[in-house]
């Protein structure tokens, strides 16, 4: 049986620790702890773990942000450097990435996808 790269990288407590205050003018307002719960969770669903958001959940949750293409590939090229930095394997960021970026039409919503 294989393991997942959520797994593999020690579950909700890793994906939890990976922060960037970068992009925070999207969240104003928000509840901090409820936005990391929901982060936490997206990362760990894109890694395999148990958490799950459909298709549907994503695009209800970013379509009232406006979420621009430039916001959307600063947050992943954050992520990216964040988890080389915490020592992910770049084979593993490259995957992770991969599958973040191919949700980008149901996160991107201003300035096309």
């Amino acid at each position: 049986m294989s393991v997942s790269l959520f797994q593999k990288y020690g579950g909700f407590a890793a994906i939890r620790a990976i922060e960037s205050d970068v992009i925070g003018g999207y969240f104003e307002g928000v509840d901090m702890r409820r936005l990391v719960d929901h982060q936490t969770k997206f990362i760990s669903t894109i890694m395999g773990g148990p958490a799950s958001f459909s298709d549907d959940a994503l695009r209800q949750a970013h379509a009232h942000l406006g979420i621009d293409r430039a916001a959307f590939d600063e947050m992943t090229d954050l992520l990216e450097a964040t988890l080389l930095q915490a020592e992910f394997a770049a084979g593993d960021v490259e995957k992770i990435i991969s599958e973040i970026r191919a949700k980008s039409p149901l996160i991107v919503s201003s300035g096309g996808s």
